[in-house]
């Protein structure tokens, strides 16, 4: 780890000893009813400013989904993925992974109304997890209960942003064993990885399987690779192209059904198709049965919405996502 990396891991332990910050407990218990006493407008807010936000730029609603998939597999949903740099701590917002993440404003938004109604009381890691069930609900997705109860971080972890999130050209047996480290199975990612039925990706990320270089799989539909060139070329390594042509702002089973047509448009997404096996036929089912996509989307999403912090870390309740609060 690098020298900016400890220090920016030891001054917020060192500060919660001094003021009595609290940290992580081994149980981590979650509950849909946390906020039904201290703040029962919660989810209403986040809503309400989730349907005004996106029906005034619809591609917040993926911008905001992606947010907590990478908040969630660094360190656990803890909302660190959403704290700025300052001078003893790198933000993960500045680790290449995350380099094209938007969204954070539409967070800060609804953070501010939760102030307003609910001083102190709600998590930005709970903003996050109610904000990206809104975001698939809102692109015509299922909806779910959402467990609440997390806290926030009190630091980042830009060096864990660099290596833990999925990369577009990662094998299927990488994404399984990264996954794994999470409590995810191979189902759980095949689910998950259908929040790729909406938003978009930039060439540099897709170029190596459109153009056949190393590293990728070859199992791709040879006029789409010529489509995705043709992007390609036309605007240079940030061209951006949408997972699905067809709905690419519409939550539904599609991306299965580009998957199986070898339309695929990153190598890790047409890893999950192609192979033989179990893999292949969840695969099928999902392009064939939009409904039973939706159900493990959904009970997926509760899962990585549970995958804890470290134990011992300093948490706390954020006033504002972006900083740690100043006691």
């Amino acid at each position: 780890m690098s020298p900016s990396g400890v220090a920016s891991r030891l001054v917020p332990l060192v500060l919660c000893v001094l003021l009595a910050c609290t940290v992580a407990k081994g149980d981590h218990r979650l509950s849909f009813s946390y906020y039904d006493k201290t703040c029962p407008s919660a989810q209403h807010i986040v809503q309400s400013v989730m349907a005004s936000r996106v029906a005034a730029d619809q591609p917040t609603a993926p911008a905001v989904l992606r947010l907590f998939f990478h908040d969630c597999f660094v360190n656990g949903c803890d909302g660190s993925v959403l704290l700025d740099s300052t001078p003893s701590m790198d933000s993960e917002k500045d680790a290449e992974p995350n380099d094209s993440l938007r969204g954070f404003d539409v967070i800060d938004d609804i953070k501010a109304h939760l102030e307003h109604a609910c001083p102190g009381t709600v998590s930005c890691a709970d903003v996050l997890a109610l904000a990206s069930r809104d975001a698939v609900v809102l692109l015509g997705g299922p909806a779910w209960n959402v467990e609440l109860g997390r806290k926030d971080s009190r630091g980042a972890d830009k060096d864990a942003a660099e290596t833990k999130l999925p990369s577009p050209k990662q094998n299927l047996t990488a994404l399984i064993d990264l996954f794994a480290e999470h409590g995810l199975d191979a189902r759980d990612m095949a689910a998950l990885s259908g929040a790729h039925t909406v938003g978009t990706a930039r060439c540099r990320h897709y170029k190596d399987r459109v153009y056949g270089s190393e590293g990728g799989s070859d199992i791709i539909d040879p006029a789409f690779a010529v489509e995705r060139r043709r992007t390609c070329q036309a605007g240079g390594d940030d061209a951006m192209a949408p997972f699905d042509e067809q709905t690419p702002m519409r939550f539904d089973n599609a991306y299965y059904k580009d998957l199986v047509a070898r339309r695929g448009l990153l190598t890790s997404d047409q890893e999950l198709y192609g192979r033989g096996g179990p893999l292949d036929q969840l695969v099928e089912m999902y392009s064939n049965d939009g409904e039973a996509f939706a159900r493990d989307f959904a009970k997926a999403m509760v899962k990585m919405g549970r995958i804890p912090p470290p134990l011992g870390m300093p948490v706390e309740v954020r006033l504002s996502c972006h900083m740690i609060n100043n006691y």
